[in-house]
């Protein structure tokens, strides 16, 4: 099962540019049953190994543009590491629901946001003006959502990319996806030492999604991006508002359980004491 999730998403970040953290920690977390912090690290480690791939194939094809990059790692690469940081403190605080919560919240978001920029992509011309200078203060917090995450890094900076930069398409991809890597490498190196991490489960993710990379970039020429963003962004929203929907149940059966605890304690309260009287 692990070896057939890691071909999957492998073969849609190399088809679309996206997915590597955004798919990997729903999935883990909803179908595996593993625990949030552990998972965000195995996705940031897993988005590593397969960016590892698909990289050096994106710089032979000359689809990285090096300058735009430079000011999207300035942003995102101190983000990456307040939005580890930050994951770590909602962990030792003993915040597990609440940062199911915000996983879904994150994911909820994303997706409802990439499926109108979907939309608005294909009634509208691109601008074709260079405001790639102003990536270095976007990619501050989409760095800290990856850090805090591992989601980010290939829907939000592609976007960004499209919105801000007269960059093809193909470059947009090769651009997101180096993006991508480096800050994935930076996140995964933090949580690595900060996060317990299940290293049998990250290698079996890693084993197929290199064969999910390779059959990915052998494809990616022939099939159309969008329909499959289309629906990976639908399918996001679905297990987003999963996230949302459990981390609500834990919350009212915790805010249900206390009026029945306040009510024993009522019983011993000094108004139960002149009723003995």
């Amino acid at each position: 099962m692990q070896y057939v999730i890691g071909f999957f998403i492998a073969l849609f970040i190399a088809l679309t540019g996206v997915g590597a953290g955004t798919v990997t920690v729903p999935v883990l977390v909803l179908f595996l049953g593993v625990p949030a912090p552990v998972a965000v690290g195995i996705g940031l480690m897993f988005a590593t190994a397969v960016k590892l791939i698909l990289v050096p194939a994106q710089i032979a094809r000359k689809n990285v543009a090096w300058r735009t990059l430079g000011y999207m790692l300035l942003g995102g690469v101190p983000g990456v590491l307040v939005g580890s940081f930050f994951l770590k403190h909602l962990i030792d605080a003993g915040s597990a629901n609440l940062l199911n919560a915000i996983l879904g919240g994150i994911l909820v978001t994303t997706a409802i946001w990439q499926i109108i920029f979907s939309f608005r992509h294909m009634e509208d011309n691109r601008d074709s003006r260079d405001r790639s200078r102003l990536l270095s203060w976007l990619m501050f917090p989409v760095g800290a959502e990856v850090g805090f995450s591992s989601a980010g890094a290939g829907a939000l900076g592609s976007a960004a990319l499209l919105s801000m930069t007269p960059l093809a398409p193909a470059q947009v991809v090769g651009t997101d996806i180096a993006f991508g890597f480096v800050v994935s490498l930076i996140g995964s190196g933090a949580h690595w030492f900060t996060h317990a991490s299940n290293t049998g489960l990250l290698l079996q993710l890693i084993a197929g999604g290199v064969a999910g990379a390779v059959c990915g970039t052998l494809l990616s020429t022939r099939v159309p991006r969008r329909p499959l963003r289309f629906a990976l962004w639908v399918w996001l929203l679905i297990l987003g508002s999963q996230f949302l929907f459990n981390s609500y149940h834990v919350w009212a059966a915790t805010r249900w359980s206390k009026p029945a605890g306040e009510n024993s304690l009522s019983d011993h309260s000094p108004s139960g004491g002149g009723n003995k009287q």
